[in-house]
């Protein structure tokens, strides 16, 4: 199973679409009615769907999975008791799967039979979505939900999140412990080091400063820096960030606890060499929040008396 992308909802779509290609470094893949959608380097047609809507929420965040994958999250879900339906997407690349509604409203899709495209050439563009991270009221008890209900496995705890892969990548999504449920930041992954920086350097060329970074971080020991997007409602949001890629982990690794992951005193990443803007960073991902537009229908599970 792998993170394809995220689709949201928000005012001024075509605003947001134009800094994302523009300056941020995402190539444009196509218009389709009110969706714009925009791709990396790599082989999906698309990471990010920007709806025109007069209020921002999270339509979803998608996966693709084998068949076989999915027939086992339908019973997963199933058995869970998890608002969900069959879906067939009306999105860029098709495919067929579930979309799932996690226990704070989280919504999570998952595709088979989506369509990849050829990659193209461009070292600043993203390579792909290396994470998408949420906000939680309680990130400790969607941890477990999303082990249990998704086969998911917790990578690793800390004071302020616990981490989550669905494969060899340490992780592609994580809960934050915010005490709220929201979109907390994107993640793209970058092509190497040098494409990091360079994105930073191209957005200070537009008097833009990270709200974060650049660091490095300890689960993942992925290099980042975080943005505060300008085309969100208000102050501007969701929170956006340049990374390296994250570490990947072995089947049998163990995940760690909040007192593995401690740093020297005001030192918030391995290198403690940024500023981090807490209260705009707080402002910024508490604007996307979670927003069903769909009705619970049964998912048809297999069982092996139909199979």
């Amino acid at each position: 199973m792998k993170l394809r992308s995220i689709e949201l909802a928000l005012p001024h779509a075509a605003e947001a679409a134009a800094f994302l290609t523009d300056i941020w470094g995402m190539a444009p893949a196509a218009v389709e009615g009110n969706i714009h959608y925009l791709r990396g380097s790599g082989s999906y047609p698309y990471l990010v769907a920007l709806e025109e809507s007069a209020d921002p929420y999270v339509r979803s965040t998608t996966f693709v999975c084998t068949a076989d994958r999915l027939e086992q999250l339908k019973r997963s879900v199933h058995e869970a008791g998890l608002p969900a339906a069959p879906v067939v997407s009306g999105d860029l690349g098709g495919g067929h799967g579930i979309i799932v509604e996690l226990a704070e409203g989280e919504l999570l899709r998952f595709l088979v039979d989506a369509g990849e495209v050829a990659p193209i050439e461009g070292a600043d563009l993203p390579v792909k979505l290396t994470h998408v991270v949420f906000n939680s009221a309680d990130a400790e008890a969607t941890g477990h939900l999303v082990e249990d209900a998704l086969g998911f496995r917790v990578s690793d705890r800390t004071k302020g999140m616990v981490f989550v892969r669905c494969n060899d990548s340490h992780h592609s999504t994580a809960f934050a412990r915010a005490g709220f449920a929201s979109l907390n930041h994107i993640a793209f992954e970058m092509a190497d080091l040098d494409a990091v920086m360079r994105g930073i350097g191209r957005l200070r060329d537009h008097e833009m400063v990270p709200a974060w970074g650049p660091g490095r971080h300890g689960p993942g020991a992925n290099v980042f820096a975080y943005f505060i997007a300008p085309f969100g409602p208000g102050n501007g949001g969701p929170v956006i960030e340049f990374s390296t890629a994250v570490e990947k982990v072995p089947e049998d690794y163990q995940a760690g606890a909040p007192e593995d992951w401690t740093w020297p005193e005001k030192r918030i990443d391995q290198w403690g060499m940024s500023d981090k803007d807490f209260a705009g960073l707080r402002a910024a991902e508490e604007k996307f929040r979670h927003r069903r537009d769909w009705q619970v229908q049964p998912l048809n599970v297999l069982t092996e008396e139909n199979h």
